[in-house]
């Protein structure tokens, strides 16, 4: 693993862990304590932890949200390959709605070109990349405009999902616990989420392995409203395993 790999590792555990200690990322990240101590330093004049005697707390609080760029660029192949498993799971003629998020617009550019499909979404980004489909009724919630995220919340948003049932819903999250369920760093997305969720015949996470085990903000839904997860090979498979007992089907990729 090099050095940028275990900077995003070392962020990645601590926003699930909220503190690390020196020598258990040493065993985790099989490299010495001094290694560690290093990686730490250079966080911390990122201002992206703060160190303390024998590890490091996390500087940022659970509703803070990366911005959209940022997030875009971690794990982009993942992010493909999840997408394009979740558009072969469409078929002609179903009716879906697609969240917010990179991963969840991964799954509309997998779509651009299919047919006699249906799409409502709270995501300009996605009504973007699928207005001009031919083949495709898309419906763009209303709503108040998050700047940046440009993703849609507010009663308008969840009213739509109230007016409409979905075949399916390929949902994005802030972070999947085996006990504390879905959760989003804004709460007024995971409002939003909700409404969808409650609308949808099936629900199909789209989530990259580095979302599990984080805990964000605002609750949306515990896993028993889960039916899928596609995810990349990077998860753990007693994570895998957990989620195959509690009856969810998990899609590695």
């Amino acid at each position: 693993m090099h050095a940028q790999q275990r900077l995003q590792t070392i962020l990645d555990i601590l926003e699930s862990k909220a503190s690390l200690s020196v020598k258990d990322l040493a065993d985790q990240l099989r490299v010495t304590a001094m290694t560690v101590r290093r990686d730490l330093h250079t966080l911390e004049r990122k201002g992206l932890l703060r160190t303390v005697r024998g590890g490091a707390v996390s500087a940022q609080g659970r509703s803070y949200e990366p911005p959209l760029l940022t997030r875009a660029r971690n794990y982009p192949d993942e992010k493909r390959r999840i997408g394009a498993t979740a558009a072969e799971m469409v078929r002609d003629g179903d009716s879906i709605a697609i969240d917010v998020g990179t991963t969840a617009l991964e799954v509309a550019r997998h779509l651009v070109g299919r047919h006699n499909l249906t799409v409502i979404t709270p995501s300009f980004h996605v009504a973007g990349v699928l207005a001009e489909q031919p083949g495709m009724r898309v419906l763009l919630t209303g709503g108040i405009l998050r700047p940046g995220e440009l993703s849609l919340v507010g009663h308008l948003a969840e009213r739509a999902f109230k007016d409409f049932f979905v075949d399916k819903l390929f949902l994005g999250v802030g972070g999947l616990h085996l006990e504390a369920g879905l959760t989003e760093f804004n709460a007024e997305d995971a409002q939003v989420k909700r409404a969808m969720i409650a609308s949808a015949k099936e629900v199909i996470v789209v989530a990259d392995a580095s979302k599990f085990g984080r805990v964000a903000f605002a609750t949306v839904t515990g896993l028993d409203a889960v039916k899928r997860v596609i995810t990349d090979s990077s998860l753990r498979r007693d994570t895998i395993s957990r989620l195959d007992s509690m009856g969810i089907e998990v899609s590695v990729v």
